[in-house]
Order: structure tokens, then C-alpha cells, then sequence
């Protein structure tokens, strides 16, 4: 099988096995691992999320692990640009990518992406402010559901 530009994904609950499963699978095909749980990203958080700790990693790259403070703010549009760009690097390097995680939320956006949402106009947002002021937020809702026919 060809791995080149091929991505690997490996999910399941936590403390099920993926990791050192991972671990033995990118020895066998020049991998490295790249984190999709949205827990294992926060420095703080590593005995609550099973990470492994660096001298259990096997003397294999992993990225995207315990990078980012809690006290931060990071979103799952933040992982994807960041995960894209760890994938593409190791394609770069003629590399095949290991995802590993259980957040469905960060397999499915890498699969399927983002929803684009359009930006709404600076006028319509005044406006619905204005009018919120005006009439109050119990009739501002009322308005609202009244016409979402």
C-alpha cells in the first residue's frame, strides 16, 4: 500500500490503547502521531488525559500534545489550521500522519471540515441592537420567533 499523502486515523475512548498501538504502527511505516483529543492539547491537564508521558513515546515524534494553557482560549477551528499544517509538513517530509484521539468533534471536522459561515454586515448587527434596546429582550425574542416562518 502506497502511504504517501495517506492519513492514518486511530480513535477510541480514552485509555483504550491508542497510543501505543499508534506507537508500534508508525515504526512500521516511517510515521509520526499527531493528537485529535481536545483534552491532550492543555499542558495541565496530562494524568487526567492518559498521555503518555516523553519516555514512553518510543523515540517517536508527537505533536499537538500539551501545548496550549487552560487558561487560553483554543477552539476546534484552531486545532484543524494547526493539525493541517503538522500533516502537510509530514507529507512534506515523506511521512505518513497518525491521528490519534477520541474527540468526535476533531475527526469529524478533519474529515468533512468546518462549516462556513457568512459574515454578517456591520448595519444589520446596529440594527438588531438598536432594536433590542428599544422593545427589550422578552419582546426581541417574541419578534423573533414570531417571524421564523
Amino acid at each position: 500500500m502506497d502511504l504517501k499523502s495517506k492519513i492514518i486515523l486511530i480513535s477510541g475512548p480514552t485509555a483504550s490503547g491508542k497510543s501505543n498501538f499508534a506507537i508500534k504502527f508508525a515504526k512500521k511505516i516511517n510515521g509520526e502521531i499527531v493528537n485529535a483529543d481536545s483534552m491532550q492539547i492543555y499542558k495541565e491537564l496530562k494524568i487526567l488525559t492518559a498521555r503518555l508521558e516523553k519516555k514512553n513515546q518510543q523515540n517517536i515524534k508527537h505533536h499537538l500534545y500539551g501545548f496550549q494553557n487552560v487558561r487560553k482560549n483554543f477552539s476546534t477551528g484552531h486545532w484543524l489550521k494547526m493539525v493541517i499544517k503538522k500533516i502537510e509538513d509530514q507529507w512534506n517530509r515523506d511521512l505518513t500522519p497518525i491521528i490519534v484521539g477520541g474527540t468526535g468533534m476533531y475527526v469529524d471536522k478533519l474529515l468533512y471540515g468546518l462549516v462556513q459561515i457568512p459574515s454578517i454586515p456591520e448595519s444589520i448587527k446596529k440594527e438588531s441592537e438598536n432594536l433590542l434596546l428599544e422593545i427589550g429582550i422578552n419582546n426581541f425574542f417574541a419578534e423573533f420567533w414570531n417571524n421564523k416562518s
